[in-house]
C-alpha cells in the first residue's frame, strides 16, 4: 500500500464506498488510504484488511479524530451527508463527497456555509463528467465543433429498481434527486443554469413504489437561462440493461454520448441479429470513478480548485428539487439560480418566490 501523499479516511463502505477504498489504495497516485468506517463493523473490517489499513472504526467521528488524516471521502447515505461534511469541514479535513449533496437544500446551505468558514477543499462527486465520452463530448463543444449547443436531450434508465429501502425518498431523494441528478448536473455542465422546468411522471412498472411515495418513470422539459432547451428521462424499469446516453444538437451538427453493447460482438442469426448490454452502473462507469477519484486527489494534493464545487452540488440539487415540485404541483417551475429559491410559475409571475 501506498504510504506517501494525501491521507484519506473513506467513510461508507457499501458497493460503491469499499471500491472507492480500493481505487484510492491501489490506483490513485498521492493517495493514500489510511482509515475506514462503517456503521457495519463486520463490513469494516473486511474492507480494512483487504487494504491494509489498520485505523478501522463503526463511528466516523472517531476517524476524524486521526492527526495525520488530510481529507475524507463521503460514500455513505444521501440522508447522512450534511452531518459528515459539517464535522469534517470543522475539522480542517479535505473532503469528497458522492452525490447528491443531501435531500434538503435547506441543509445544503448549511454544509456550504460550514465548508466555506472553515475554507476546506471540497469536491463535489458528479462522476460523469469524468466519463471519456462526456468528457471528449465536452472538449469537442468547447471546440466549436457543433457550433452553439441549442437542445439537450437525455436518457437514464436502470434495469430495475433499486431495493425499496434504497429508493425511499427521505434516504436517497427518490428517482428526480437520485437518478435524475446525474442529468441535471451535465445539462448545466453542457448548457448553462436552467431557468425553468416541467415534469410528468407515473407509477408505471413497480405498483410497490406506491408505499414509499414514489414514481418509477418521469420525463423532465427544461429551458435553459439562455434559451436553449432539452428534455430528461428517467426509468427504474430499463429491463433490458443499464442504458444512460445523451445527445447535444448544435446549430453545425450533433454529439451523441453512450453506448449499451458492452462487448464488441454481435451475433446474426437467421432469426435475429443480437448483442449483449451493459448490465449496470459499475460495467459503464468504472473509469469515470477512478478519473475522479484521480482529479480529486491531484487538484487537492497541488493546492488547486476543485473541478466540481459544493456549488455545483447545490444547483444540481435546486433542479432536481424543481423538477419534483412541478410533478407534484402539475405546472412549469421556475428557477432563479442567483437566490437559489423556485417556484410554479404562476405564482413566480407574482413575485412569490419558495424554497
Amino acid at each position: 500500500m501506498k504510504k506517501a501523499g494525501l491521507k484519506i479516511g473513506v467513510v461508507g463502505l457499501g458497493r460503491l464506498g469499499s471500491l472507492y477504498a480500493e481505487y484510492l489504495a491501489y490506483q490513485i497516485p498521492k493517495a493514500s488510504v489510511i482509515a475506514v468506517a462503517d456503521e457495519d463493523g463486520a463490513r469494516a473490517d473486511k474492507v480494512g484488511q483487504l487494504i491494509g489499513v489498520e485505523n478501522i472504526f463503526t463511528d466516523y467521528r472517531d476517524m476524524l479524530e486521526i492527526k495525520e488524516l488530510d481529507a475524507i471521502v463521503i460514500t455513505t447515505p444521501t440522508s447522512t451527508h450534511k452531518e459528515i461534511v459539517e464535522e469534517s469541514a470543522n475539522k480542517g479535513k479535505i473532503i469528497f463527497c458522492e452525490k447528491p449533496l443531501s435531500i434538503s437544500l435547506e441543509e445544503t446551505q448549511q454544509m456550504k456555509r460550514a465548508v466555506d468558514k472553515n475554507g476546506v477543499f471540497f469536491h463535489m462527486g458528479f462522476m460523469r463528467r469524468f466519463d471519456p465520452g462526456y468528457a471528449a463530448a465536452k472538449k469537442r463543444i468547447l471546440n466549436g465543433e457543433i457550433g452553439d449547443p441549442i437542445v439537450f436531450k437525455a436518457s437514464s434508465r436502470d434495469p430495475e429498481r433499486p431495493s425499496l429501502e434504497f429508493a425511499d425518498p427521505v434516504k436517497s431523494g427518490g428517482l428526480f434527486l437520485d437518478l435524475g441528478i446525474h442529468d441535471f448536473d451535465l445539462a448545466r455542465w453542457f448548457m448553462g443554469d436552467v431557468s425553468e422546468v416541467y415534469s410528468i411522471g407515473n407509477i408505471l412498472a413497480y405498483p410497490e413504489m406506491e408505499s414509499i411515495n414514489d414514481i418509477d418513470n418521469a420525463m423532465v422539459n427544461i429551458m435553459f437561462e439562455s434559451g436553449t432547451i432539452g428534455t430528461v428521462d428517467m426509468s427504474r424499469s430499463g429491463i433490458y440493461g443499464y442504458d444512460i446516453r445523451t445527445e447535444i444538437l448544435g446549430t453545425k451538427g450533433t454529439i451523441q454520448i453512450g453506448y449499451l453493447r458492452e462487448t464488441p460482438i454481435i451475433i446474426l442469426k437467421k432469426e435475429a441479429v443480437m448483442h449483449d448490454t451493459v448490465p449496470n452502473f459499475m460495467e459503464r462507469f468504472e473509469l469515470a470513478y477512478i478519473n475522479q477519484l484521480r482529479n480529486f486527489v491531484e487538484r487537492a494534493y497541488n493546492g488547486a480548485e476543485p473541478s466540481v464545487t459544493i456549488l455545483d452540488g447545490e444547483l444540481g440539487l435546486v433542479v432536481g428539487h424543481a423538477a419534483a415540485k412541478s410533478f407534484d404541483c402539475k405546472e412549469p417551475v421556475v428557477i432563479d439560480n442567483e437566490s437559489l429559491t423556485f417556484g410554479p410559475k404562476s405564482v413566480f409571475e407574482n413575485n412569490k418566490m419558495v424554497r
